[in-house]
């Protein structure tokens, strides 16, 4: 029920308190939204309180049940929930046959509150394809509303048209399987000993508990940044109870690893030219936690937040306020830059969460150009900003600067999901985001200040999207190899981005690359930087660019680029020449600002200078023109000799 693959008009109800309340609000781990309406409330809600009432499932095909799982009402404005019930099965919906505790009808203890789901397995699987849940008593200062998970396996049926319509196949040869911290260093091990001239296993930090944060390498040079070539990133699970992102990172690694092994020229050619980075487990601890509790029980929040009580993925600094507040000042561009934000320092301080450091120090070290991290419980992808301009909205547009290019990247993932950009398909929650083609932009969704998508924009190089991968935040075993043919094209498609817009390399006239020169486009009011090596990447739509380059002690460079509709970035580099002021600058730090030594003439040689001088200032009153002026003693001979003090220490210049 969670995972949506029981349609709506396979759950009915003895009755409804009102449609927002009814039989298809009864989903395990269903969420009403902030204020409830007739539309999205959070649970069932029986119209009558007496023990006739019943919460029915039609499986449409004969199905050994096995158990049920069970919640309260979610709501922030009421307590609602079941307290005891009976379970029925039946073949036709007309005959019922309740389980039975020996002469007894069973009853099985319900929720002694809203949120934490309890399970109850059968003592004896029944079979059958309905199956009723009759409340028989609830918390008293509520009413009857309950939501609930069916657990049980689907008996053979290959003629069954419910089934075969509805049922999705992969023919990846992959490890579909719930992964524990250890099993997924072991996966990671065993994808770099298939592929180790592929692969680079490392780890950029730790846990709150000490576990370390692995990530993988994928390219054709491991361990090497090569210059033009773009890195990207994946990551999952800030929120630890998110398993679904994690899983499809494992699935990815292995799937690449295995098809570049194969010959598939898509793989190859995107590992060829890309430096690839998975980051599958951000919060291993609370990943851990969910995962001892297990797919149904882990409810909506266990092991979402880090061991020190911190949502990773909102816990980096709040670089929007520091820059908006210096707009308004028109700090821009004269007192301030408009990309590079710097941190603040209460930022750096020792007490700040293990995990964030590790985070921020990665994506300070690594030259990212594309990031992307998967989260779960919805279907859609959000983009920056994440935090309205306006304090105290809850919910408003805030584009970036880049909004045309993050709406492009968004849509590149939603509309290649099987499922997210589908007008027809059902609501996950409260938001109908496939009809704005499976994308939103953060704060129109829900306002977060210090998100981790505008840190990486606002403080680095990398444009950083959230994707949203499934409405059931830990599906079951069974549910994995769906979801990554739901997800599978989505993940390529959206790295192949990264080799949109522009991309070169800002060199000085000796060839050299020049590292952190600034690179503005036109009409964008946000700047990038050069790598290391001088090598630059800039994503961008389609169309024609002013562009310049311009760097500490040397003279800016402009020039027009022009991005192509066909995948592949254009080459656009940029030379750039010294300044005379920094040339002068570098003369007085060589010699430590200390006065600078050069040969002086002879006494001879200056009077020949006074000549040469005079004849040249008679030619030039003649109206004669010099080429060049060279001075010379009396004799004609060039000065030589003795040294005279050109600049001073401390004072006036020569």
């Amino acid at each position: 029920m969670e995972t949506l693959k029981i349609d709506d008009f396979q759950l009915h109800a003895s009755t409804i308190k009102r449609y927002g309340l009814g039989a298809h609000r009864g989903r395990l781990n269903i969420q009403a939204g902030l204020y409830e309406d007739d539309l999205y409330d959070g649970g069932w809600c029986a119209g009558r309180e007496d023990p006739l009432q019943w919460l029915e499932v039609d499986a449409r095909r004969l199905t050994k049940f096995t158990g049920v799982v069970s919640q309260g009402r979610s709501s922030l404005w009421s307590s609602d929930w079941v307290t005891s019930y009976k379970v029925m099965v039946s073949n036709d919906s007309h005959t019922w046959v309740t389980l039975r505790n020996g002469s007894h009808d069973l009853i099985f203890t319900g929720n002694r509150e809203k949120e934490i789901p309890v399970r109850n397995v059968f003592p004896t699987p029944m079979v059958g394809r309905y199956l009723r849940i009759n409340p028989r008593s609830w918390y008293g200062g509520g009413t009857i509303c309950m939501r609930a998970e069916i657990l049980g396996c689907p008996m053979p049926d290959p003629n069954n048209y419910y089934h075969r319509r509805n049922e999705v196949t992969t023919t990846d040869n992959l490890d579909f399987r719930h992964h524990s911290y250890k099993d997924m260093r072991q996966l990671m091990k065993v994808v770099n000993d298939m592929c180790p001239n592929i692969t680079r296993i490392y780890n950029i930090g730790k846990s709150h508990n000490g576990l370390k944060l692995y990530a993988i390498e994928i390219s054709d040079n491991p361990g090497e940044h090569e210059v033009g070539e773009p890195e990207f990133r994946y990551l999952a699970g800030s929120h630890g109870n998110e398993a679904l992102g994690r899983e499809l990172l494992l699935l990815l690694m292995q799937f690449m690893c295995l098809e570049y092994r194969s010959g598939n020229p898509r793989i190859r050619h995107l590992v060829d030219q890309t430096r690839i980075h998975l980051l599958p487990s951000v919060n291993p601890d609370g990943y851990e936690k969910a995962f001892q509790a297990g797919s149904e029980l882990c409810g909506w929040s266990l092991g979402r937040w880090s061991q020190d009580g911190m949502d990773i993925h909102h816990n980096f600094p709040d670089l929007n306020s520091i820059l908006w507040e210096a707009e308004v000042k028109k700090w821009i561009p004269r007192k301030m830059h408009n990309h590079h934000v710097a941190i603040p320092g209460w930022y750096q301080a020792k007490n700040a969460t293990v995990s964030t450091r590790a985070l921020v120090a990665w994506m300070e070290k690594l030259p990212f150009v594309l990031g992307g991290n998967l989260q779960g419980g919805e279907l859609v992808v959000t983009f920056p900003y994440d935090r309205t301009r306006t304090q105290g909205a809850v919910r408003e547009t805030s584009p970036t600067p880049d909004d045309h290019v993050f709406r492009w990247l968004a849509f590149s993932y939603a509309s290649t999901h099987r499922l997210m950009a589908d007008a027809s398909r059902r609501v996950c929650h409260t938001e109908d985001f496939a009809k704005e083609d499976g994308t939103i932009n953060g704060a129109s969704w829900h306002t977060a200040a210090g998100s981790m998508n505008d840190f990486s924009y606002l403080h680095t190089n990398c444009l950083e999207l959230s994707m949203y991968v499934g409405c059931d935040k830990f599906p079951h075993e069974s549910e994995l190899p769906e979801e990554w043919e739901n997800n599978r094209e989505s993940l390529l498609v959206f790295m192949e981005q990264v080799h949109r817009g522009l991309k070169g390399v800002v060199k000085d006239l000796r060839g050299q690359g020049i590292a952190n020169a600034v690179i503005s486009v036109e009409g964008i009011g946000h700047d990038i930087r050069t790598a290391t090596d001088g090598d630059y990447w800039r994503l961008l739509n389609p169309g024609e660019y002013q562009v310049t380059a311009r760097a500490d002690g040397y003279s800016l460079t402009r020039k027009m680029c022009e991005v192509g509709y066909e995948m592949g970035a254009t080459r656009c580099d940029f030379t750039l020449g010294r300044t005379n002021l920094s040339r002068i600058k570098e003369i007085m730090e060589k010699f430590n600002k200390q006065p600078i030594r050069l040969p002086v003439r002879p006494l001879r040689a200056r009077r020949g200078r006074q000549r040469r001088l005079g004849a040249y200032r008679t030619k030039r009153a003649a109206g004669e023109e010099e080429e060049e002026e060279v001075a010379v003693g009396e004799d004609g001979e060039e000065e030589e000799g003795e040294e005279v003090v050109v600049g001073g220490g401390g004072g006036g210049g020569g």
